[in-house]
């Protein structure tokens, strides 16, 4: 096997080579993107913490979605899976969701009807809270998605106005030990978690 095929392969692993050894791939940014959404219409969002988009995290293409779930998984965010966005607006109140575009570009609407419009593209990553409204207005067909949530989080497609119920559960989900992106001392510590 020659060099450039050997090292498509450890890629697709979600690996690097490197002065003779394997590494994890890991997530390098050329920017980040935090804020925070106020309830819209509704859609709860999460007041109290921000979504949270990293641009460039990881490198883009064709088959490249084991990258970022060993990269999710690595930072003690199982993935669980792989499609792409809804086109209509929902949000989630089982779990904070991570959003890995490994493929493709969108415009997304966060924050729900007329709110946030966000561009992606492959390599980006975006972290929502629960309670963040979202929506598709527009892919081209590369568009792939991985999802992943924190340990014992997972989703559920809202479309209506929180219950009583689903609003105390928005606001009672732990907070994630670990940056799904970055790891220990990834942005999502410094935004999220109280000092």
């Amino acid at each position: 096997m020659n060099r450039r095929d050997f090292n498509a392969l450890l890629a697709g692993l979600g690996l690097t080579f490197g002065e003779g050894r394997i590494y994890h791939a890991r997530a390098t940014t050329s920017r980040v993107d935090v804020f925070t959404l106020r309830a819209n219409d509704w859609v709860p969002n999460n007041p109290d913490l921000p979504v949270i988009v990293y641009r460039n995290a990881l490198e883009a293409g064709p088959d490249r979605e084991a990258v970022y779930e060993d990269l999710f998984a690595h930072n003690g965010w199982p993935p669980q899976w792989r499609n792409g966005v809804y086109p209509f607006h929902h949000y989630h109140s089982l779990g904070h969701e991570v959003l890995g575009f490994s493929n493709g570009s969108a415009r997304l609407m966060l924050g729900g009807p007329k709110a946030r419009t966000v561009e992606v593209r492959g390599g980006d990553i975006a972290v929502l809270p629960a309670g963040t409204g979202h929506c598709n207005l527009g892919s081209d067909e590369d568009f792939t998605v991985i999802g992943a949530y924190p340990p014992n989080q997972s989703f559920d497609i809202l479309r209506a106005a929180p219950t009583a119920e689903q609003r105390a559960r928005i606001q009672g989900l732990p907070f994630p030990k670990t940056d799904p992106v970055q790891g220990a001392a990834g942005v999502l510590a410094r935004e999220w978690h109280p000092s």
